[in-house]
């Protein structure tokens, strides 16, 4: 597999056309994943989009492919709700975000899930896609981003508290165990379907800093550490597994992107121990688009591992194109932690974390592409 040393986290913002479903589908609970029999034309039109993007990112020279995620409708949820068991619901409330005033943003509401029968990954919709990305791709590589595993656990069984007495899963073990399995399910037939890369998102870690002013999560946690440790061990023996089968597994990591709003704040120096150091991924997509990620002293936790790091230090959040002085002095100063060639550059989440996408243009999102090719071209020509 060559590498081109710019990547796309994944999500690509969607044309209008695919918008108009995705809009429909988060106003109803009466209907399952994936939602083709509930609407006419819907099936096609996300097909022939798909096939548009992966043309469009082989023409704009991206080198391992996605279906720009235009099969999901948020960039996590659509995984459990295709695994059996899961019924998706409209909540009283969606996720709280920070707007861009410093005041509080509510996403969209149908987050809420019920597990009606125990989990399972078997015969999971998100193959269906993964063979059309992997037929429109031809010689291309191309990878497969699903939530991580255990962020999916911790806002199932912590959040939700979706096991107890009376519910299909009696204790968060029981329930943790057959979560584990189903991924487990699922990269079975992700292998058998010639999938090579899986990257697990994951936008919890910066909740476990005990500083983070925005976590609602460590304030007066007192079994913080301890979960930190279990959630550590979830990701791992997923990740293992994936080993095991002959993939490379990757993981992204960001502070929450929807609509070009975050959900949280904290440094990676903070938990890099646990979270960097500790976790089995071959590659870290990680967060610095601004001073809020602190400097890039948790690279040093990974200085003993041949793991890459993928430095988000563009964002695809706004409008105007990244500050080139500043990326290519934290470019500089990475390359002082780990050797060059085990760094690569991108934005710091996808430009479309949810069907909405983040608050600017299509032709924006490829000039900023563009801007990071020609960025990462530059630094490790020299």
């Amino acid at each position: 597999m060559t590498t081109s040393k710019f990547q796309l986290v994944g999500s690509l913002l969607r044309p209008a056309d695919l918008r108009d479903y995705k809009t429909q589908i988060e106003h109803r609970d009466d209907i399952q994943y994936p939602f083709y029999d509930n609407f006419d034309g819907y099936q096609a039109i996300e097909t022939a989009d798909i096939k548009q993007v992966i043309a469009e990112q082989k023409e704009n020279g991206i080198d391992i492919l996605t279906d720009g995620e235009y099969s999901k409708s948020m960039w996590h949820l659509d995984f459990v709700w295709g695994l059996k068991g899961i019924e998706r619901y409209i909540a009283e409330h969606g996720y709280t975000f920070q707007d861009h005033d410093g005041g509080q943003y509510e996403t969209r509401k149908d987050i809420g899930i019920r597990i009606t029968e125990p989990l399972s990954g078997k015969n999971h919709h998100f193959i269906n896609i993964y063979k059309l990305v992997k037929a429109e791709a031809g010689d291309s590589d191309t990878k497969l981003t699903v939530w991580g595993p255990a962020h999916a656990y911790t806002e199932l069984a912590i959040f939700d508290g979706l096991a107890g007495e009376g519910q299909v899963y009696a204790t968060n073990q029981e329930l943790k165990a057959g979560l584990i399995q189903a991924y487990k399910e699922f990269l079975d037939d992700y292998k058998a379907a010639g999938g090579e890369i899986i990257q697990f998102d994951d936008c919890l870690w910066e909740l476990f800093d005990e500083s983070n002013p925005a976590s609602f999560f460590a304030d007066g946690n007192a079994a913080l550490a301890d979960l930190a440790d279990e959630f550590v061990a979830i990701n791992n023996e997923v990740v293992d597994y994936g080993h095991e089968l002959g993939l490379k597994v990757w993981t992204h990591n960001c502070r929450g992107n929807y609509e070009s709003r975050s959900a949280a704040e904290g440094t990676y120096e903070a938990i890099a121990e646990k979270f960097l150091r500790d976790q089995h991924y071959d590659r870290f997509f990680l967060e610095w688009d601004s001073e809020t990620a602190g400097d890039l002293k948790a690279l040093e936790s990974l200085k003993d591992k041949d793991a890459e790091v993928v430095l988000g230090l563009l964002s695809s959040k706004t409008t105007d194109l990244d500050d080139e002085e500043r990326v290519y002095k934290l470019l500089e100063e990475a390359a002082q932690i780990l050797p060059k060639d085990r760094l690569l550059l991108s934005h710091q989440c996808g430009f479309a974390s949810c069907d909405s996408g983040n608050e600017l243009a299509i032709p924006q999102q490829w000039a900023k592409i563009k801007q990071g090719q020609a960025i990462a071209a530059k630094f490790w020509a020299e």
